[in-house]
């Protein structure tokens, strides 16, 4: 089958033939003709196999006839990550290049000027991250009411982001007859439950099972024993021992990690740029379009790179952390091996993890092989390690927390001018500590003479002689005379 048979036409034929596309995939295949016949359509398949294309394709045949007015978009794609919505504009600007049509983006981290300018001028498709979408909504610069089609994409990764409700509300807004479109890579009980709501009579387009990974992709765990500098020189011995690497894509939980991971491999000759979620769009863009580019063959990143993103030569992607949510696993080794190519995806995995990985292996249906022994291999902890230390204290020095560490000896306290106690005292305080399992000792107990603090002059102690009121010690101000006003 070609794209000739799927009914688009010939404006966008001739822009999917210059860009040196012949057979569609099977997603394409089969959404494409219940598009161009205005049907709902739910299409689930793994990454990497062509839904941007899926509903770009058609929705540019769609938009042949008609006019788009200003403030009133006429087709709206809503998408998790700034990414994601600006390489769906970049899949327009490809396949649309005989179109004359105004595309529009709006995301966070731009200025609400130049969005406004655009939503003014009319718009015919509108990408947005649903955050910023209500933003323009509410600050009157937008109006629903014309959506024609929605196309809501990467819905699972909507649901991990917490977007549902805003999902919802944004919902309400466009039209109960508009045509919907809804992709998914994944198909949890959430998700249906979307589908169900937001979809009439929906075509069902399955064409890999859900959170299934692509035949192209070699799987690999890598145990490792320890954390910090350990973990991060497995990494770069298997970046080294990699011959076939032409770029990568090394994926953490946190974005703390992804800074500190991307420091240390610099500092290490590595050519490599991060990308998080707390980092400004600027340098978003600027880290991923070097990478895209092949100026930076590596990226330490976070999940914001593991959905959706199309790099279509990514030869390898390094799980520095395994995933806490299986289905993330899916999606972040979907970067590699992408349009039939081979790819490569090592894991390193540490006991604590062991959870983790069933969890992955169940959910892709297969057991993942170990490049260099497994967790059995790893030596056991024998709680010999150094404990975690708490916040400084006073005197600056750490307190250890928890373990046989804490129950060091006390410091040397200063000699203090303590009398020494009576002998039936000594007596007592010396059986009270042979007894105590701890090898700290007790304090002794004083009586209340020797707890009264010392007299604060010397010649007062010697005469004995306790000071009433202030003593000698009389402010100047008191010694000042009263002067009394008269009366009138």
């Amino acid at each position: 089958m070609s794209f000739a048979d799927l009914g688009l036409s010939d404006k966008v034929l001739q822009a999917v033939t210059a860009a040196g596309y012949t057979e569609p995939t099977p997603i394409q295949a089969q959404a494409i003709p219940h598009v161009l016949a205005r049907r709902d359509v739910l299409g689930i398949a793994q990454t990497g196999t062509g839904k941007t294309a899926a509903f770009t394709l058609p929705m540019l045949t769609l938009l042949e006839n008609g006019r788009a007015r200003a403030r009133m978009p006429r087709t709206l794609i809503l998408e998790p990550t700034r990414e994601l919505a600006a390489q769906v504009v970049e899949n327009f600007d490809r396949y649309g290049v005989n179109h004359k049509l105004n595309v529009a983006l709006i995301i966070g981290g731009v200025s609400f000027g130049d969005q406004d300018a655009k939503l003014m001028r009319g718009t015919d498709v509108l990408i947005a991250t649903p955050g910023r979408l209500l933003d323009h909504f509410e600050r009157g610069k937008l109006l629903l009411t014309g959506v024609e089609l929605l196309v809501i994409d990467e819905a699972d990764r909507m649901l991990d982001m917490g977007f549902i409700p805003d999902i919802e509300r944004i919902v309400k807004m466009v039209p109960f007859t508009r045509q919907t479109l809804f992709f998914s890579a994944t198909m949890p009980p959430e998700i249906e439950r979307l589908a169900d709501m937001f979809l009439h009579n929906p075509q069902r387009i399955e064409v890999a099972r859900p959170a299934s990974t692509a035949a192209t992709i070699v799987q690999k765990l890598v145990a490792v024993g320890a954390e910090g500098h350990e973990k991060r020189d497995v990494l770069r011995r298997l970046i080294r021992g990699e011959a076939e690497l032409k770029n990568g894509i090394i994926f953490c939980n946190r974005k703390r990690e992804v800074a500190l991971l991307q420091k240390s491999l610099a500092s290490h000759g590595f050519n490599v740029a991060a990308l998080h979620g707390d980092m400004d769009q600027r340098a978003r863009t600027v880290a991923l379009d070097g990478f895209r580019s092949g100026e930076v063959p590596l990226l330490v990143a976070s999940d914001v790179a593991a959905r959706g993103l199309d790099i279509p030569a990514v030869s390898h992607v390094f799980n520095f952390d395994v995933p806490h949510h299986p289905e993330d696993y899916v999606h972040r080794i979907g970067r590699t091996g992408r349009a039939g190519r081979a790819g490569a995806a090592f894991t390193l995995a540490s006991r604590a993890d062991e959870r983790s990985l069933a969890a992955i292996e169940t959910l892709i249906g297969q057991p993942i092989p170990w490049a260099e022994g497994d967790l059995a291999s790893l030596p056991e902890d024998t709680g010999n390690a150094e404990p975690r230390t708490r916040h400084r204290g006073r005197t600056g020095e750490r307190r250890p927390r928890g373990g046989e560490t804490a129950k060091a000896e006390p410091r040397a306290r200063k000699p203090t001018s303590r009398r020494a106690p009576s002998a039936p005292v000594a007596v007592a305080a010396e059986a009270v500590v042979a007894a105590a399992p701890a090898p700290r000792e007790r304090p002794v107990e004083r009586s209340r003479e020797e707890r009264r603090p010392p007299p604060r002059r010397r010649e007062e102690a010697e005469d004995g002689d306790t000071p009433l009121g202030l003593g000698s010690h009389v402010p100047a101000f008191m010694l000042r005379p009263a002067v009394v006003k008269k009366e009138k």
